[in-house]
């Protein structure tokens, strides 16, 4: 599995713009982001076939 901790940085530090989340890592992938005191900070679009796709924001979600 991908390490989604080291992702989510670099997606926070601007080294990539998005973040792909496959249907079958979603779970695992949403427990490391929710453990984030900055997970509000992430945006995600969910996609057919379970696809989702997160950026990092300038502002939190409410």
């Amino acid at each position: 599995m991908t390490d989604y901790a080291n992702e989510l940085e670099r997606l926070k530090n601007g080294e990539i713009d998005k973040l792909d989340i496959p249907k079958e890592d979603f779970l695992e992938f949403r427990k490391i982001l929710t453990e984030r005191e900055d997970f509000k900070y992430f945006r995600g679009t969910a996609f057919h076939h379970g696809k989702t796709q997160y950026e990092y924001t300038s502002e939190p979600s409410k």
